[in-house]
C-alpha cells in the first residue's frame, strides 16, 4: 500500500502512464499488408484477395492499359 506522502505526491503532481517502448531499426520495411506482394497477389490464401488479385490483372491486360 501507499504511504501518505505518495498519496498527496500523486495528487498533486499527477500520475504519468508511458507506453512500451518501441524498438528502433528497420525503419524500411514496408507495414502495409495491401503492399506487400503476397498479399498483392492473392497467394496468401485469403479468398477477397485472391478475387482482388484476379481483377487487377483482368484490368492490367485490358488494351486501354497496355502501354503503347
Amino acid at each position: 500500500m501507499a504511504d501518505a506522502k505518495e498519496i498527496q505526491y500523486a495528487i498533486m503532481n499527477g500520475i504519468s502512464f508511458s507506453g512500451a517502448k518501441k524498438e528502433k531499426g528497420d525503419d524500411n520495411k514496408v507495414k502495409t499488408k495491401a503492399r506487400k506482394k503476397g498479399y498483392h497477389t492473392g497467394a496468401h490464401g485469403s479468398a477477397s484477395a485472391k478475387h482482388k488479385a484476379e481483377i487487377r490483372q483482368r484490368v492490367k491486360k485490358r488494351a486501354s492499359q497496355r502501354k503503347k
